[in-house]
């Protein structure tokens, strides 16, 4: 937990991916969001087993998995759950790489 606020917290551009293991939709997402993420370098990705990490799911205020949150320098910036849309999702990186980049 530590680890991840400290990426959080230190990194411009960070995803968080909370998943369970008896979840079958996280199971096949991940996948989806670590191949997406080959494309964006920049980006910091944390994931968190809630069931490893209780406290994840509270401080986080995570009530379904997965769950996804993207923090632009430690303030999240977007946040979807349980039915998360790769092409949505892309567009939201796209996004805010694009300001990284900027920089």
């Amino acid at each position: 937990m530590e680890q991840a606020q400290e990426v959080i917290q230190s990194q411009p551009l960070s995803l968080l991916y909370i998943s369970q293991p008896n979840c079958s939709v996280c199971h096949s997402l991940l996948p989806q969001v670590e191949e997406l993420l080959e494309d964006y370098p920049k980006i910091s990705s944390i994931h968190l087993d809630a069931k490893e990490v209780p406290e994840v799911a509270g401080e986080f205020s995570v009530m379904t998995v997965p769950a996804i949150l993207i923090f632009a320098e430690g303030k999240e910036m977007f946040r979807k759950a349980r039915f998360v849309p790769v092409g949505e999702l892309n567009m939201q990186l796209a996004k805010f790489n694009h300001f990284i980049n900027e920089d």
